[in-house]
């Protein structure tokens, strides 16, 4: 077993524990790769610095030590190597990271072992139509959203090249089953079993008592598309990524990716268990 560490560089505590974790993958007969970039900072006896790329090559396991961003943001990076993730959580909730740093022993023990789960999640492909042909994909969410304006834009969602809404408000999300329990959440959305294969779109404070989240199955082809705006005054995300500015009567495509991350559990159960022991310790 090969593991590669990836830790957040800009969590204090992500040293001590990528040493932790380092040394309890190796005492389990584990090898522990990391980016040659990091060895400055991160100058772990017994661990092999490569490149970035080297690593994802050899490596069997990508262990992130952050919160859920820190998942998100190594999900794209390595989404071409299709390694599973496995996320320790430094963050203030984690969601996708289903280890905490009191679970180092008995989860990284068992990684190294072999004994977990692959749990495939979905991810959203977008483009934005025209001349740019803007991509990106999403294992959490689209979001269209506007900058500066104090008013509300005109949005138009679009099913398989029917009408199925248009609203003024804030903005648009789309997200995954894996993303239903993130920013689609706050806004109201629903919360989708992560296996459920569908795309909840949610509305940002549309100005309608009658817009309604909704979800779609996940074969549909959604087009969101954008009012009249200024430049520069309307935006699209993937999973908090900085934005791509829209014009006026821009129009995203999103649809299923052809992709897709897998996530390492150890419980079928995790997602309900994060939604009472983290979710619900909130209120």
């Amino acid at each position: 077993m090969t593991v590669t560490i990836v830790p957040n560089t800009g969590k204090s505590s992500a040293g001590e524990v990528a040493l932790r974790a380092a040394q309890i993958l190796r005492s389990h007969g584990a090898a522990v790769l990391m980016d040659q970039a990091l060895q400055p900072a991160f100058n772990i006896a017994g661990v092999q610095y490569l490149p970035f790329d080297d690593c994802l090559h050899k490596t069997d396991v990508i262990l992130t030590i952050g919160g859920d961003g820190t998942i998100l943001h190594v999900a794209n990076l390595t989404l071409n190597y299709h390694k599973p993730i496995l996320g320790i959580n430094l963050g203030r909730c984690g969601f996708l990271a289903t280890c905490e740093v009191d679970e180092l022993e008995a989860k990284l023990s068992a990684v190294a072992e072999g004994q977990y789960n692959l749990d495939p999640r979905m991810l959203l492909y977008v483009q934005v139509l025209g001349d740019d042909d803007w991509e990106g994909h999403a294992l959490n969410d689209v979001v269209v959203t506007k900058g500066r304006l104090q008013q509300a834009i005109d949005f138009s969602v679009y099913c398989d090249d029917i009408l199925v809404e248009h609203f003024r408000g804030d903005g648009v999300i789309v997200a995954t089953p894996t993303g239903s329990t993130a920013y689609s959440l706050a806004a109201g959305g629903p919360i989708l079993d992560s296996q459920t294969k569908g795309i909840v779109v949610t509305p940002l404070c549309p100005h309608s008592l009658a817009t309604p989240p909704m979800v779609f199955a996940q074969e549909r082809k959604l087009n969101i598309c954008v009012g009249q705006v200024a430049d520069d005054e309307v935006f699209i995300s993937c999973d908090g990524d900085s934005g791509y500015p829209l014009r006026a009567g821009a129009t995203a495509m999103v649809r299923l990716s052809d992709q897709n991350v897998q996530l390492i559990t150890f419980s079928r159960a995790d997602q309900f268990q994060a939604i009472d022991q983290k979710l619900r310790s909130r209120q």
